[in-house]
């Protein structure tokens, strides 16, 4: 296993949107290396912070880098879609502030076993979770050529997702696809010498859709915000790193929806659904990575954070 590294986005925005209380309880439902947490802890005094990640290698490193705090620090393996049950195990009801950073970790960019990158040749698996019983694998070897189709064009926003899919099926009728650098091959086939060279990477979009499915992220992404906001308290804050369009559309439109979710027609005088606000959105225009942050973090540029607070 190698070392566990991942240069936090937006690091000081993040943790300062939540407006930490020395004695305050914080939740991380992405803990990753621990990088905004470990900001979150130092400023706490007689609070708590309970990390949540699915990554097994990310707790690792995560509870290395706790150590100091390690009396107020509880972690959990789980995903954040399991937030609300891992806080009533632990008892606790109402919570001050929860971040969320969307992104997959250097670490598991740059570890080739984990087949998340095209620049490995390596396994496919992209499972955040390794215990997960879905891999990319069984995506690419077994779904149909629409589901392909769909995945790749909804998910990855991707030109050529029908060619890429057809040609994927294709190609498994000969051998199963086994490796990333098969299915980039399978991918650089379907396109244009153009469209590749415009692209940046001919197989950017189609492996971040195929990782996005394998992992369910925008399914747990839509079903988590709500039950998210709820569990704040007054004055509490939601903050939420998103990289692409995506997710950002999803986060965008729960905290508007928990901000106005009065469904009553524009013409009626007053409100008759009975639908209350929950807070507000913070930040009316996301929150971005300063010029500096792109050029020392490239994988920072397609960043936006946004943040919602509970009245």
């Amino acid at each position: 296993m190698i070392e566990f590294e991942h240069v936090p986005v937006l690091f000081h925005e993040t943790v300062d949107s939540l407006k930490v209380c020395k004695d305050g309880i914080y939740v991380d439902g992405t803990l990753g290396g621990a990088g905004h947490a470990s900001l979150v802890c130092s400023r706490l005094e007689g609070g708590r912070f309970i990390g949540i990640d699915q990554d097994i290698e990310a707790i690792e490193s995560a509870a290395k880098r706790l150590e100091p705090f390690k009396d107020k620090v509880t972690i959990v393996k789980s995903n954040y879609e399991n937030m609300c049950r891992v806080l009533d195990d632990l008892g606790i009801d109402k919570v001050n502030g929860i971040m969320l950073d969307l992104g997959v970790s250097s670490h598991q960019l740059d570890d080739a076993d984990r087949g998340f990158s095209y620049r490995y040749d390596a396994p496919l698996d992209m499972r955040m979770d390794r215990d997960a019983s879905l891999s990319a694998y069984d995506i690419v070897n077994t779904y149909s050529k629409e589901e392909i189709l769909k995945i790749i064009r909804d998910y990855g926003e991707e030109k050529f997702a029908g060619l890429i899919a057809a040609n994927i099926c294709k190609e498994r009728e000969k051998k199963p696809i086994k490796t990333t650098f098969e299915l980039l091959e399978i991918i650089r086939k379907s396109m244009p010498v153009k469209a590749q060279i415009a692209s940046g990477h001919p197989g950017k979009r189609t492996f971040q859709a195929i990782r996005i499915a394998c992992n369910r992220e925008l399914e747990v992404l839509e079903n988590s915000i709500d039950g998210m906001i709820d569990r704040l308290l007054p004055g509490g804050r939601l903050s939420i790193i998103t990289f692409h369009s995506l997710e950002d559309r999803i986060v965008k439109n729960a905290f508007k929806t928990a901000e106005n979710p009065c469904i009553c027609p524009p013409n009626f005088p007053v409100c008759m659904c009975g639908r209350k606000p929950k807070g507000f959105v913070v930040t009316r225009k996301p929150i971005l990575p300063s010029k500096e942050e792109e050029e020392t973090n490239p994988r920072s540029k397609s960043a936006k954070l946004r943040v919602f607070e509970r009245t």
